[in-house]
């Protein structure tokens, strides 16, 4: 029976956070969209549902979330986690507010803490703050992302503008003196009537101290970095039970890609990298803006290229080339364009042989994975923090899957990943 059950925003957050929980000793399953009622829990120590609601209507949003919440509840879960982005991407109006103040509703909890601190890859927050390295989070560049833009760093205020419920502080001074003075401060801000605490942290040894604190609250928001310290709640009181090999998966040869739809800078600067390396084919929705003409470009070009080298295909582009592309055909549409030619081109990829897929960006891991049929991954070990290669479960063909937050991995990602492989 799981002891954790985690509700994620998108595909590659969902894989974030499951790769921290295995790290930490915890087996781990992600499930694909809100399982049956009918579906089975399976047998590890943690379930992330991976959602695709990040950037949907809200309503949409909050159904789906609950949904989930109550498959984990039934599952048997003790506590539960909703995990958003560590960059906290999310609309004025939300998603992340009114998700979170249904679930605190359903659980009947009152008060959630908030923190998408993850010090390794460069996310902290402070005074309330959110850095993205050694910038605000409104001058890192997601001020200019496609689809949230991200234009206030102050998390208070942007939290404040999304729920009906009012957001207090637990400041680094406090979170410095760890466990027990990070819980008084957020049962005092619960018992001021604050629904939410964002919390400070700036290193590994303050997500551990939140973690600790909030061993007995029923519910966590946040990035994947406060998970850190769950496991080691379970441990403490009996519940889990030392995993050594929680992270293995098993071997599958076969052909190897990357499809990247992201337009982060990380990303950007990834295919950069490895364009000197393998083949990379660079495709355009702005000069071609039909997703069958894309694809089919894609697989002309892939044929007689799949061999003993990765293959890149990306249809990610510079933020003017998103604008353009979103002012000539609408920023849905824009999105859905990219997202549907990457999806037909991933089941053209497995159809002739790989095995073993990168994926870059949430909203183009969630249409592969949908498309590929994939029902459940086991998380295996991390690549570079926060994206583990995962074994597909449910998909026909068996397959090794990273699916990679665009803002993450150092700029060889793409060539390591595929090292690291070879090297278990």
């Amino acid at each position: 029976m799981p002891l954790l059950g985690c509700i994620a925003d998108d595909f590659t957050g969902a894989t974030d956070l499951a790769s921290m929980l295995v790290k930490n000793g915890m087996r781990t399953v992600q499930v694909i969209g809100v399982p049956a009622a009918t579906d089975p829990a399976p047998d590890v120590d943690a379930v992330v549902v991976a959602l695709k609601s990040r950037t949907s209507p809200v309503a949409q949003a909050v159904s789906e979330s609950l949904a989930a919440l109550e498959w984990l509840r039934a599952a048997g879960c003790r506590q539960f986690f909703f995990k958003y982005c560590s960059t906290f991407d999310s609309t004025e109006r939300g998603n992340i507010g009114p998700v979170a103040d249904a679930l605190v509703a359903a659980l009947d909890c009152g008060f959630a803490l908030a923190c998408p601190a993850f010090p390794v890859n460069g996310r902290s927050v402070y005074q309330g703050y959110l850095f993205v390295g050694n910038v605000l989070l409104n001058e890192s560049g997601m001020e200019k992302h496609p689809l949230t833009p991200m234009t206030d760093a102050n998390l208070v205020r942007v939290l404040s503008r999304q729920t009906d419920g009012t957001v207090g502080l637990v400041p680094f001074a406090t979170v410095a003196q760890g466990a027990a003075a990070t819980r008084a401060a957020m049962t005092a801000l619960k018992e001021q009537g604050r629904r939410y605490a964002i919390v400070d942290a700036v290193t590994n040894d303050n997500l551990a101290a939140i973690g600790e604190a909030a061993a007995t609250h029923a519910l966590i928001t946040g990035g994947s970095g406060v998970a850190l310290g769950l496991p080691e709640n379970f441990r403490r009181a009996g519940l889990l039970l030392a995993q050594p090999d929680s992270g293995a998966l098993p071997d599958v040869p076969g052909h190897a890609a990357v499809l990247a739809g992201s337009c982060s800078r990380a990303t950007l600067f990834q295919i950069a990298t490895v364009r000197d390396h393998v083949p990379v084919l660079e495709l355009d929705p702005l000069a071609t803006p039909d997703a069958k003409s894309l694809a089919a470009q894609a697989i002309g070009w892939m044929d007689g290229k799949l061999g003993a080298t990765p293959v890149v295909i990306a249809a990610s582009a510079t933020p003017d080339h998103v604008a353009a592309l979103q002012q000539r055909l609408g920023r849905d549409e824009a999105g859905a364009l990219v997202e549907h030619a990457l999806a037909d081109i991933a089941e053209a990829l497995v159809a002739r042989g790989v095995r073993r897929l990168v994926v870059a960006g949430g909203e183009t891991s969630g249409a592969v994975v949908t498309r590929l049929g994939v029902r459940q991954l086991r998380i295996g070990t991390e690549i570079d923090p926060g994206v583990p290669w995962t074994f597909a479960e449910g998909s026909g063909a068996p397959l090794l899957l990273a699916l990679k937050s665009g803002n993450f991995g150092a700029p060889d990602f793409f060539l390591k990943s595929f090292a690291r492989l070879e090297t278990r």
